[in-house]
């Protein structure tokens, strides 16, 4: 359970992009949220997925017990937030919505900011001088 709380704060964070971009532009959000939170949720999915491979290879432990570390900033929060940012773009092409260059960028950053901030801030909380590992 404890290892599902980090996908479900990106769950919640990627809501919480969506339903604010849809109110920043007068849109309906509850009514629209499905259609513009389809993309990213799919794209965090697949974030999600080759963010545990990624590390389970990185730490030599490819079987289902191997250690993965949902707060890590790297390599998860990284791939996560590339996964959820071009997965959902790609797929907004791909359904037929818009995908502005100044979109881009704004997702870019409000999902970096998102999906990486709460993760440095775990790690920066954690943080003990003076003990390794």
């Amino acid at each position: 359970m404890k290892k599902l709380v980090p996908l479900a704060v990106d769950a919640l964070l990627v809501i919480l992009f969506c339903a604010i971009g849809r109110r920043s532009h007068d849109e309906a959000v509850l009514t629209g949220l499905l259609k513009t939170l389809w993309p990213f949720a799919i794209g965090l999915a697949i974030g999600w997925v080759v963010a545990v491979v990624v590390s389970r290879r990185m730490l030599g432990e490819p079987g289902p017990t191997a250690h993965f570390d949902g707060t890590d900033v790297w390599p998860t929060g990284i791939l996560v937030w590339l996964g959820t940012l071009c997965g959902g773009m790609l797929l907004r092409v791909l359904g037929g919505q818009g995908t502005a260059f100044s979109f881009i960028l704004v997702a870019a950053t409000v999902l970096a900011l998102f999906l990486l901030g709460w993760r440095a801030a775990i790690k920066a909380l954690n943080y003990q001088p003076g003990r390794s590992g």
